[in-house]
């Protein structure tokens, strides 16, 4: 559906600490990019797609691209509850806070089991699988 996504961060090592320990509880892996910026990849062979964290703005981005302007909602696919469980606790204890504690959400039509936290700049991030009891 995409190749990558980015947006800025006001602390790149509250974030860096917040994205590690939801990466790890994913699967996922955190990837040096410079010294303002890392990726969230599946691993280092499978780099695309991949989201890109910093605080600098490149240059090809305009102006309009500030900090939490709008903060956003960024959804990962975990492939049980109990990853989703595991990508909330690391992330709150990564300094994230709680914005949706791990459970059924939607309709039950939607077999689907998420948890929501907000990232040290406010984002929405959520961990989620479908086909879950």
């Amino acid at each position: 559906m995409f190749d990558h996504i980015g947006f800025r961060v006001r602390d790149l090592r509250a974030a860096r600490r917040f994205y590690d320990a939801v990466a790890g509880a994913l699967g996922l892996q955190t990837l040096d990019n410079s010294a303002h910026s890392f990726l969230l990849v599946r691993s280092t062979e499978h780099t695309v797609p991949f989201v890109w964290i910093g605080t600098d703005q490149p240059a090809f981005w305009n102006g309009a691209h500030q900090v939490s302007a709008s903060p956003i909602h960024l959804a990962f696919s975990a492939k049980t509850p109990q990853e989703v469980d595991a990508f909330h606790r690391a992330a709150l204890q990564a300094g994230g806070i709680d914005n949706g504690f791990p459970g059924p959400r939607g309709p039950a039509e939607m077999h689907y089991y998420g948890a929501y936290v907000l990232d040290p700049d406010g984002n929405n991030v959520e961990a989620g699988c479908r086909g879950a009891g």
